[in-house]
């Protein structure tokens, strides 16, 4: 950026983004690194608000090369797939009931859970599941429509021990 341009103040989605971008592309190691990088590519950003961002993204400190610390975040969910371990105890601690019609399975929870379990399915990867909506206690699983809700629904059901 050369000095006559102006630093532009993004929307968080937009800033989280270039945020993303950066730490995907180079070692960044403190916040105050990471405010200087911004403005290099023309982004206005305090260093609390970067502090801000980094928390809402999870970023964390890791270990590199030569002992250094570096922030990194962590697999996106879209790409993050969580074993069916993880699947089977989530389902087993929070899924209190399962029913479906066609292909919408219903699951339902304590209040307050069904993100729980919806972010699990979801990480979960399954081909049969084509997504997941979450509420405050009960959850609508589409199957796909060669596999219908009943086998998802019996998967489910097993997999929670239900």
């Amino acid at each position: 950026m050369d000095g006559g341009d102006a630093l532009v103040r993004l929307a968080k989605q937009q800033r989280q983004y270039r945020i993303a971008s950066l730490l995907e592309s180079g070692t960044v190691t403190s916040q105050a690194q990471l405010v200087d990088l911004l403005a290099e590519s023309g982004v206005v950003a305090t260093q609390a608000t970067v502090s801000r961002d980094l928390e809402d993204m999870g970023a964390v400190k890791i270990r590199v090369r030569g002992g250094e610390t570096a922030y990194a975040l962590p697999e996106l969910p879209s790409q993050r797939v969580a074993p069916e371990d993880h699947l089977r105890r989530v389902l087993s601690e929070w899924l209190v009931d399962v029913a479906f019609n066609g292909p919408v399975v219903v699951l339902r929870t304590p209040p307050g859970s069904a993100h729980v379990v919806a972010s699990a399915i979801d990480r979960a990867g399954l081909d049969d599941i084509l997504g997941t909506v979450a509420g405050d206690d009960t959850l609508m699983v589409i199957a796909s429509e060669n596999v219908g809700g009943e086998k998802v629904a019996d998967m489910f059901a097993e997999l929670a021990g239900l």
